[in-house]
């Protein structure tokens, strides 16, 4: 037998469909996180204001699937840490920017740790400041980010695989950041990869960009655009290198769209209730494209409920790797939707911001407080239900929706009663700005 295989094998590995099964069962990952960009600043999520001007993010759903419920947190920092551990706030104790560089890479799951251990090379370039420890620690064998706690983009220093890089001019960081993703990509092109890519566009300060003309006022545009340029450049390399096929996409980001961009943005005529640092749609609704060319359905539009936590799961499925033990692990994977199958999707998603938190089905919202929601023209209104004028569906939501809470318990966990600081106390004003 041993030596039928040892003549069969060589054969059997160059069947094209066999090949084709090999790769797609495990994909290299390209992980794109944009910073304070909502659902209003995509045009093909509807954006009035920037109708047409991301052909990249477009024409990359337009290869995919476009999902239209994605929730991050409301902030930065806990975003983060969901996506990294693949667990809520209140399980690591990261659940508000000023915890979430608690949470610890010698006690937590690791995404890249996770994806490392099943052979994958693992690099990062972009935001980690918020994050503990370094992106080493956390399983990351390539990476660059920035050394210091302010806006970063033109500076003239940054941190690379631990050590500090000075320059004698100013440099604009996020094409430093884009420089050592590509230069990762064609030099791990043979072996499966997983890139993290947690760019700062378009986080404030709002500064030109080297594509910003002399005289230009409008620099959030300029972001917007520059965004969805390097979102263009790292497709175009993997096109270029031949790993489309190899490779899923995807693009996301950590909260909605920070207020001097909300205050501008529509979504189809109309503006989304939130912003950044709200616990409202516009908090922590985000979007969510996914590409893997000749793998997934093209041009797509999935509802599914998807959290961040999530990423985890997903990844790990498609990664053919093993789920961290001894944690509770909150990510469930939407693997099978990728692949264009029904799966199993969620019923439920769980946001937090230190101790204020909701739980989000389809149609109703319940948060701490117990307060219940009517979602039904979500984005842009959440109704209050009254208890004591609810109907019969609202009743059952809120039964349902308690019970997950129940369950949950975030009031026992890490960092649950920790205040967070100015942009999270938007929160406190939730049910005067519903209707």
């Amino acid at each position: 037998m041993k030596r039928i295989l040892q003549l069969i094998l060589p054969s059997l590995l160059c069947v094209p469909w066999l090949v084709e099964a090999a790769d797609s069962q495990k994909p290299n990952i390209l992980f794109i996180l944009a910073d304070d960009y909502g659902l209003d600043g995509v045009s093909c999520y509807g954006s009035d204001r920037f109708k047409d001007k991301t052909p990249n993010l477009d024409a990359l759903a337009k290869s995919g699937i476009r999902f239209t419920h994605c929730y991050s947190t409301p902030l930065c920092g806990p975003s983060r840490c969901v996506i990294n551990t693949g667990r809520y706030g209140f399980r690591t104790g990261g659940s508000t920017n000023q915890n979430a560089g608690q949470p610890s890479f010698r006690n937590e799951p690791s995404l890249a740790r996770t994806m490392k251990q099943a052979g994958y090379v693992t690099g990062m370039a972009g935001k980690w400041r918020q994050m503990g420890d370094t992106p080493g620690d956390w399983g990351f064998d390539e990476w660059l980010t920035d050394p210091t706690a302010g806006g970063w983009f033109w500076k003239t220093s940054y941190t690379k695989n631990g050590q500090l890089i000075e320059t004698k001019q100013d440099v604009y960081c996020p094409d430093v950041c884009m420089d050592f993703a590509l230069d990762f990509l064609r030099r791990h092109r043979e072996q499966p990869f997983y890139f993290y890519y947690p760019t700062h566009l378009i986080h404030g300060p709002i500064l030109r960009t080297p594509d910003s003309k002399p005289g230009t006022k409008d620099y959030y545009e300029d972001n917007v655009a520059y965004l969805d340029k390097q979102v263009g450049q790292l497709v175009a390399e993997l096109d270029k290198l031949g790993l489309r096929e190899k490779t899923l996409i995807v693009f996301t980001a950590d909260n909605g769209t920070a207020k001097f961009g909300a205050d501008r943005s529509t979504l189809n005529g109309r503006k989304i209730n939130g912003q950044k640092g709200s616990m409202l749609e516009g908090g922590a609704r985000v979007p969510l494209i996914t590409s893997w060319k000749g793998r997934m359905p093209a041009s797509k539009v999935l509802n599914d409920l998807v959290d961040f936590s999530d990423f985890y799961a997903t990844f790990v499925e498609l990664a053919d790797a093993k789920m961290a033990e001894g944690v509770t692990l909150d990510s469930r994977s939407f693997a099978p939707q990728l692949r264009g199958e029904k799966g199993t999707p969620r019923d439920w998603i769980f946001v937090q911001l230190g101790p204020r938190w909701y739980v989000r089905e389809q149609g109703f919202n319940l948060t701490q407080s117990g307060e219940l929601f009517d979602m039904s023209d979500a984005p842009f209104v959440e109704k209050p239900v009254p208890a004591e004028s609810a109907g019969d569906d609202a009743k059952a939501a809120r039964a349902r929706l308690q019970a997950v809470l129940d369950n949950l318990a975030p009031s026992k966990g890490k960092g649950s009663s920790d205040e967070p600081k100015k942009k999270g106390k938007a929160g406190k004003k939730r049910k005067k700005k519903q209707a």
